[in-house]
């Protein structure tokens, strides 16, 4: 798995120099964090909707696009921010073993 997040991370840091005519990533890059963050919200309602829908018809298809256009948009807001999905797998190894509780209480209560 972390091959293929290592691939497109490669591909997300590429595009960040590539002209906005290019691809569809060098013109989210173009349009700056505001339109990326919008696009993560878009594709994170959707996801919502698909799930919705699925557990009603008991039909994933749209729900899996919808969850990996959501898990795309939210690597290229980290990539924005110039972070590696790494650090995202990393944390949730840090977590792995660890009560959901005690994980939650252990949060500061900024968030």
């Amino acid at each position: 798995m972390s091959d293929t997040l290592n691939q497109l991370a490669a591909v997300l840091e590429a595009r960040k120099t590539a002209t906005p005519e290019s691809s569809y990533v060098a013109s989210l890059y173009h349009k700056g964090l505001n339109k990326i963050l919008e696009k993560v919200g878009e594709e994170a309602v959707e996801t919502i909707l698909a799930a919705k829908d699925a557990a009603s018809t008991g039909q994933h298809k749209d729900l899996i696009g919808e969850t990996a256009d959501l898990w795309f948009h939210s690597l290229v807001m980290l990539a924005a921010l110039d972070l590696h999905p790494q650090a995202v797998l990393d944390e949730l190894e840090r977590r792995f073993g660890l009560s959901g509780h005690a994980e939650k209480a252990a949060r500061p209560t900024s968030r």
